[in-house]
C-alpha cells in the first residue's frame, strides 16, 4: 500500500483543522475591509437574517440564533437607534413588535458584502494563477458538498 501511513480519520481531521483554520482567516479577511465595523458581529447576524428572511421579533430572534433573549434586545436596540432596523406592530398580534430592516441597514449589508467581495476577488486575481484559480473552483464543488 504505498508510502502512505496516515489513516483516513487523521487525515480528515488535519484537512478539517486546517480548513477551519484557513476559512475562519479569510472572513476576519473580509471582515477587517468591511465598513460600519462599528456594528457588532451578532448586530451583522441580526440585520442578514432580516433581510433574508423577513421580520421577527426579539424572541424569534433569540431562538433561532441560540443566543439569550438579553443580548437580542441590547443588540436589536442600537440597530433601531442607528435606524438599520424598525420596530412595526405584529399584524397578528397588535401587542407584539416585529423587527424589520430599513433601506439603511439594508444599504450597510450590501456595503459590507461589496467591500469583502472586492477584496476577495482582487487577491484571487491578484495572488493566484490560471491553473490555481481553476483548482480552486474545483475545489468549491467539494467544499459545497460539505453543506449536504
Amino acid at each position: 500500500m504505498g508510502g502512505n501511513t496516515t489513516r483516513p480519520a487523521e487525515d480528515a481531521t488535519a484537512i478539517a483543522d486546517e480548513l477551519q483554520t484557513v476559512v475562519g482567516a479569510l472572513v476576519r479577511q473580509i471582515r477587517a475591509v468591511s465598513p460600519g465595523r462599528e456594528v457588532t458581529l451578532s448586530q451583522v447576524s441580526i440585520l442578514k437574517r432580516l433581510d433574508r428572511e423577513g421580520a421577527h421579533t426579539v424572541a424569534d430572534l433569540a431562538r433561532l440564533d441560540k443566543i439569550t433573549h438579553q443580548s437580542v434586545t441590547v443588540s436589536v436596540a442600537g440597530l433601531v437607534d442607528r435606524r438599520l432596523l424598525r420596530r412595526v406592530p405584529d399584524p397578528h398580534d397588535r401587542r407584539r413588535k416585529l423587527l424589520v430592516i430599513t433601506d439603511e441597514g439594508k444599504r450597510l449589508l450590501t456595503e459590507r458584502r461589496d467591500a469583502g467581495h472586492e477584496n476577495l476577488t482582487d487577491a484571487i486575481a491578484d495572488r493566484l494563477t490560471a491553473a490555481e484559480r481553476r483548482r480552486l473552483s474545483e475545489t468549491l464543488v467539494l467544499l459545497r458538498r460539505l453543506l449536504d
